[in-house]
Order: structure tokens, then sequence, then C-alpha cells
């Protein structure tokens, strides 16, 4: 087992003394990066890349060699696991995730089984996790990841991408049961294929509930935050010696931080709806917290950019247990330039926070 050189990300993510901030930065891998795209196009499409573990590998390493970033995160999408339950997966050029033949009623349901071996249907991803774990040579932590349960259910009830999820949401009112049947599929799909990636390398895991942010208050807490919870009870804590670290991710959900929190999970994702000072004195005594510079602020010039990390380190303050981050994935078209400039400013500028500390 290779010795981590740099561990400040999985040591931030368990509120230990670091010299300090990590930061990563959701979709760290992809289109704003010219070598990314040189990458994209010799492996002939985007579905293709992901099942193709070198150039999975290729991808996932370029953000650290160019960006410096803290940790690395497995590059694949979040729609592989309802792919490897029998469901056609298409992305079409310029166009989102596509399923054909959508799930439409409880038969579509009960028909798609539940992943008990991620090996069968997602061997090409645990494979990935392995080459990228090797590559890395433990210059930095890899982060595996999943979607969430209901996020991945509004994918595949939709079809596709929605604005209004009026598929998805006339099911889960008037066929919860349908719905349920579903999530808990999926739930215990995600847990075993999470538990084959950190099986596999993945040294923290990220659950992403992209979608968690549409519902109501009830609704959330039904048909979201409880099948994270089941995910989060599933999981291997421990591996290699050390914590794997879990973090979830509610995009539009701040208003649910204290519940989020009480899923057992370790870090809390923060979008760029709220200020970091608050959520660290709402749950900051329980979890570290993930975030959450707004990402349209890499369109800014870079001086504008370091005055936003320095504004967000200074709203946590002084103390362990945050992980800078985007509060959502970078955008394409963000010039690269600023992107460094992001990294660099978080590293230079968050020193002082730590000094007192370490």
């Amino acid at each position: 087992m290779t010795e981590l050189k740099n561990d400040l990300f999985l040591r931030a993510c368990l509120r230990q003394d670091v010299e300090r901030t990590p930061v990563w930065m959701m979709r760290q891998a992809g289109r704003y990066l010219p070598e990314y795209r040189a990458t994209r196009a010799k492996a002939g499409g985007f579905l293709d890349l992901c099942r193709s573990p070198e150039l999975c590998s290729e991808v996932t390493l370029q953000p650290i060699d160019i960006l410096g970033a803290d940790a690395a995160i497995l590059f694949s999408d979040i729609l592989v696991v309802p792919e490897a339950m029998g469901m056609k997966l298409t992305f079409g050029v310029g166009e989102g995730p596509k399923f054909p033949d959508p799930v439409t009623c409880r038969a579509d349901v009960e028909k798609l089984p539940v992943l008990t071996d991620p090996s069968d249907g997602l061997g090409y991803v645990l494979d990935a996790v392995a080459t990228i774990r090797r590559d890395l040579n433990g210059r930095v932590p890899l982060i595996g990841f999943a979607g969430s349960p209901w996020t991945l259910a509004t994918y595949m009830v939709e079809g596709g991408g929605s604005k209004n999820f009026s598929k998805v949401k006339a099911m889960m009112f008037n066929e919860p049961e349908t719905m349920h049947l579903l999530l808990g599929k999926l739930a215990d799909s995600v847990a075993a294929y999470l538990n084959g990636q950190i099986a596999h390398g993945a040294q923290a895991v990220q659950i992403f509930d992209t979608w968690g942010g549409i519902l109501t208050t009830r609704d959330y807490g039904e048909f979201s935050l409880a099948y994270m919870q089941r995910i989060v009870g599933q999981l291997t804590r421990e591996h290699e010696g050390r914590r794997v670290p879990v973090i979830l991710y509610t995009k539009g959900g701040m208003g649910w931080l204290e519940a989020i929190a009480d899923t057992g999970c370790d870090v809390v994702g923060l979008d760029w709806s709220i200020d970091i000072d608050q959520a660290k004195a709402r749950i900051g005594d329980r979890v570290a917290l993930q975030g959450n510079m707004d990402p349209t602020m890499l369109y800014a010039k870079p001086g504008r950019i370091r005055e936003e990390v320095r504004d967000i380190l200074a709203r946590f303050g002084h103390g362990n247990g945050h992980v800078f981050n985007l509060g959502h994935g970078i955008t394409p078209d963000v010039p690269k330039e600023h992107a460094i400039e992001f990294f660099r400013a978080v590293r230079e500028e968050s020193v002082r926070y730590h000094q007192a500390a370490s």
C-alpha cells in the first residue's frame, strides 16, 4: 500500500488538524480543460471514455497536475447504475443523458434487479478506480461517488433531464409504493456499488443528490434523505487502516442541514445559497463542511476570485473541518486560468486560519 503524501482532504473531512484548507472542485475533470477535451476525442465519446479505465485515469489525474487539487475524484457518471440495472442509456452529441425506455409503472420497477455484485455490470468502473489509485501513486486521495436514489429515479422516470419533474412527482404522489420500491432497489444497488469502489481503492465517497432540492421538506425526508441514510448505514467506513469519509451533497437542500448531518455522514456539501458561517453555526460541531463558492464566480477576473476565496475562508474562520469547493460543478466555458487561480488562492490564503490550530 503506497503511503499517502498529501492527506489534507481526508484529515479535513474528519475535522482533524490541517496546515491549510484542502481544495478540490466538482467536475474538476471536465470540458473547461483542453486536455480533457483531447482525451475525450481520443476515446470517441463520453460513455466510451467512462468505459476505458486507462483514459478515465488520464482525465482524473489531469486536475491534479494542472490545478494542484488536494483530492482526485473518479471520472464516471451517476447514470451508470441504472444502465447496469438494465436500462439503455444514451448521450447524444451536445445533448444530456437519455433513457429511451423510461420507468413508467410498477411492472417496470419490479423487472429491475438489485446490483448486489457491482463487478457484474460495473466492473469497468471498479477497474478504473484501481487504475487511478495505481497511477496516483499516493499523491492525493481518491474520491468515489454515486448519485442519490432520488436523483437517479428522476432520470429513470423522466427519461432524461427535466424542468418540472412532472412524471417522477406524479409517480411519487399517485403511486408512492412504486416509488419506494424503486428507491429501495436503487439505495441497495448504490451501497453495493460504493462499497465496491472502496474495496478497489476509493478513500472517500460522495453521494450527489442533485435533485433533492426540488422536493418539499416532507417529501425530501421520505423520498430522498431516508434512502441516502439507508446507503450510509451499509457503507464500509474503515479500509486500509483509515476511516473512509462519507460526503452527502443535496443541491438546494440548505434548509435541511441538520437532518442531513443526522444521517451519520462525515461531511455535508454546501451549495452557494447559504453563507458558510451560518452553516458552521448550525452543524459545524458535528460534521465537516464542503463548499461553497458560486461556480459562476469563476467567470470573474482573477482578483475578484481571490476576494471571494478570502471572504469564504474568513466566514468559516479559524479551525478545521472545511474542504473548499464550489457550490456545484464548474461550468464548461470557464477559462482554465481562472480555475488555476481559484486553487492557488485557496492554498495561499487559507494558511493563516490554521497556524493557531496546528
